[in-house]
């Protein structure tokens, strides 16, 4: 059973850019534009607990605006210190009538699954 939402017309959003929607979810979620395609994360650091949308997208590389730590947009993976998990990631589906979110997880990070948000396997 799929979670979804309408995040409307997403069309000017450019590539490198990102767009918050504060109403979805329980911290909000942003969506990026990254070489064409729409990717979208909790707007929450999973080390900081800040909104990972006021910081700067690098690449596929949302740079949280406190303490440095990085997310891969496309599967919501931490890229090292200071963050030591990822954060959850879900699909975006764009088309001529607009985009919308399915705020199902996408990946390892299912809840009952073995693995953290972001792939990584739990050893604790």
């Amino acid at each position: 059973m799929s979670d979804t939402h309408e995040l409307g017309d997403l069309s000017d959003l450019g590539d490198g850019e990102m767009r918050v929607c504060s109403s979805i979810g329980t911290h909000g979620v942003v969506v990026c534009r990254v070489a064409g395609q729409l990717h979208a994360l909790e707007d929450n650091c999973s080390h900081a607990n800040t909104p990972l949308s006021q910081g700067r997208l690098s690449g596929t590389v949302l740079v949280c605006p406190l303490h440095g730590a990085g997310f891969d947009v496309t599967d919501g993976s931490e890229s090292g210190p200071p963050a030591w998990k990822g954060v959850p990631c879900y699909a975006v589906t764009e088309t001529d009538d607009g985009a919308s979110i399915d705020l199902t997880p996408l990946g390892r990070d299912r809840p009952g699954d073995n693995f953290d948000v972001g792939g990584r396997p739990r050893t604790r």
